[in-house]
């Protein structure tokens, strides 16, 4: 990116209330056949220009073409039976209707590559696509088959990896993987989640990016940060490990957490997109707040590294708030620039 503090959201925007339900994660689409499609491509159209009036850099899709960041890509895979669900806890916080896997998991198709390369037509400005990560996968649906986490993940990261490749030569520059499951099952991470992340980026020539925070802003993940304690550091537990791999853009959690800044040394040298904006409030941040979240990060990130962001998805929020934080994040970075002389 030539531009410095390239500021990007980390996956969903709310989507407009003709297409699905507002404010709710699993929203159940209004429209059907082609008319989804149609609405599909509107929204992302609404959401690209909502991102560009903000003067976001990085522009996602707001991930307007799916239902849920993990299960919309599992959905399109052989092997998940969707109709006979059962009821699991997700990231032992909170329980979940989920689908389960009753036989070889294969990508038959292509899942987002049509709605990457629409977006694609629709900007000249680098583009982010978000695909689950494995581990995070495994932990969003129940295993009658493979009957090991790690054996799952290996086919879940071979299908991602297919993906991910066709999402390249779709011309998107940045491929994120969402793994949230990264700081609750450390040892796991370190055994083999982290080998299989690498598998799912194997070949990969763009740039490659993990996200990894807690959670959106529904209420079990909130019980759950008030919790941890007065410091919240997980980081500690995977950064190490993250810092000998091959990924090239590290996300996290930082505006209204309690996770220490220092932890970000951790990655030093890779690119760190510092969530600055609070997903888990309805308050919206003034470019001061974000200002003085992106200050301290840069005390541990060198500043051509840093890549401003949301903590998390908007899905859960309206979108005059969504906006707003929006427009938040792009005049707190716009402070930083100009401190810097960066013009």
């Amino acid at each position: 990116m030539k531009k410095l503090l390239p500021t990007s959201i980390v996956g969903s925007l709310p989507k407009p209330v003709w297409l699905a339900p507002p404010e709710k994660l699993w929203s159940p689409w209004k429209l059907e056949g082609e008319d989804l499609l149609e609405g599909k491509q509107d929204a992302l159209r609404i959401s690209l220009h909502e991102q560009l009036l903000a003067g976001v850099d990085i522009i996602s899709d707001g991930e307007q073409t799916r239902q849920h960041f993990v299960t919309t890509f599992i959905e399109h895979l052989s092997g998940v039976d969707f109709t006979n669900r059962k009821i699991i806890k997700i990231r032992n916080r909170y329980d979940a209707s989920v689908p389960v896997v009753i036989g070889e998991v294969v990508r038959q198709k292509a899942v987002f590559v049509e709605d990457a390369k629409f977006l694609r037509k629709q900007t000249n400005k680098p583009i982010k696509w978000a695909l689950p990560g494995p581990l995070t996968m495994v932990d969003t649906l129940s295993d009658n088959y493979y009957k090991s986490k790690e054996k799952l993940a290996w086919e879940f990261a071979k299908a991602l990896n297919e993906e991910a490749r066709e999402l390249q030569d779709a011309g998107v520059d940045i491929i994120q993987f969402d793994e949230p499951a990264f700081n609750v099952f450390f040892e796991e991470v370190n055994d083999w989640g982290m080998a299989t992340l690498e598998r799912a980026m194997e070949g990969l020539h763009c740039q490659t990016a993990v996200h990894i925070c807690y959670g959106y802003g529904i209420k079990a993940n909130t019980d759950w940060k008030k919790t941890l304690g007065s410091e919240w550091r997980q980081y500690e537990e995977i950064f190490p490990k993250i810092q000998k791999s091959n990924v090239d853009i590290v996300s996290l959690e930082c505006h209204g957490s309690c996770v220490p800044f220092d932890l970000i040394e951790l990655v030093r040298g890779k690119k760190v997109m510092v969530g600055a904006i609070d997903v888990a409030t309805n308050a919206i941040e003034t470019p001061t707040e974000v200002a003085a979240t992106l200050r301290k990060a840069l005390e541990f990130v060198d500043v051509e590294n840093l890549y401003p962001s949301t903590n998390c998805g908007m899905a859960p929020l309206s979108r005059n708030i969504a906006r707003g934080k929006l427009n938040a994040l792009n005049a707190g970075a716009e402070i930083i620039r100009k401190e810097l002389g960066l013009y």
